[in-house]
């Protein structure tokens, strides 16, 4: 892993949101046009900026310093005060219900790469083979039944219903022969029990979040059954923010430019070849 340079200490930067209030001030990118600071986690988006900062310095000439925190709700709020140019760290459904229910003042300003969902079996080899009445493990999180079901969907496992909104599906939505064609059968469980369900043999397919997944020792480009599609409307695609009011900054744009770039593509291929992280399409 490249060198990533932590640029403030998490608690010395949560000092000073605590400073500024939750006054609105000018994005870092007005006072200083050749530094351009993002907030993020360490992986796999603190990463994926480390091999940036080469291309924005040759190509666009711009310094990009990078602040490392594994605080969810500091990001946000820094860029929609002013405090950094932008965050990348979320997806569009943290995202929407960060700004909606905070009102904070941030952009979304371009898809970058998903963390994708899996369906995997210990005893089941082609989606083809899922018999009538098998039984799916999944998370016990109702926001992840849209994101399931949109996966099964996929291989036609199960049909979503017109019109459906996925991120406010749940699985009592396709409670019909119609919808659910095979008639699954849905067992829950805590999200980090997923894996173990999986090594246990529980169920005939489980669904399993890539970081679980990867914890566990699973490739999710070779081991699952079935990879959630990372196209870019796919609403889990982690996103680059900025405050509003500067998605056309020249420096927002230039880094939105690289991060959807060949370079950074063929990188997270590269880097995350078990297929845990995916640049979107």
């Amino acid at each position: 892993m490249n060198k990533i340079t932590k640029i403030i200490a998490v608690a010395t930067f949560a000092l000073g949101l605590t400073a500024c209030g939750t006054s609105k001030k000018e994005s870092a990118s007005t006072t200083d046009n050749s530094k351009l600071t993002v907030i993020a986690t360490a992986n796999p988006h603190a990463v994926i900026l480390e091999e940036a900062k080469s291309i924005l310095k040759d190509k666009y000439n711009i310094d990009l310093e990078v602040t490392i925190t594994d605080d969810y709700f500091i990001p946000n709020e820094a860029v929609s005060n002013g405090e950094a140019d932008a965050n990348f760290f979320q997806h569009v459904p943290f995202f929407d219900k960060e700004k909606n229910e905070k009102n904070y003042k941030i952009s979304n300003v371009g898809g970058i790469h998903i963390e994708p969902f899996g369906i995997y079996s210990k005893t089941i080899k082609k989606a083809s083979e899922v018999k009538d009445g098998s039984t799916v493990v999944i998370s016990n999180s109702v926001a992840d039944n849209g994101r399931i079901l949109a996966i099964l969907a996929q291989e036609n496992l199960v049909k979503l219903p017109e019109n459906a909104d996925v991120l406010n599906l749940t699985i009592a939505d396709i409670d019909n022969d119609t919808n659910n064609p095979k008639h699954l059968k849905f067992q829950e469980v805590k999200p980090e029990l997923l894996a173990t369900a999986y090594e246990n043999g529980e169920g005939d397919l489980v669904a399993i979040n890539g970081n679980f997944a990867i914890n566990a020792g699973l490739k999710p480009g070779s081991d699952a059954l079935i990879l959630e599609k990372a196209d870019s409307k796919n609403p889990y695609v982690n996103i680059v923010a900025c405050q509003e009011g500067h998605e056309k900054d020249e420096k927002i744009q230039a880094l939105v430019k690289v991060l959807q770039s060949e370079e950074i593509r063929e990188f997270i291929k590269k880097n995350w070849s078990d297929g845990s992280v995916i640049p979107a399409e």
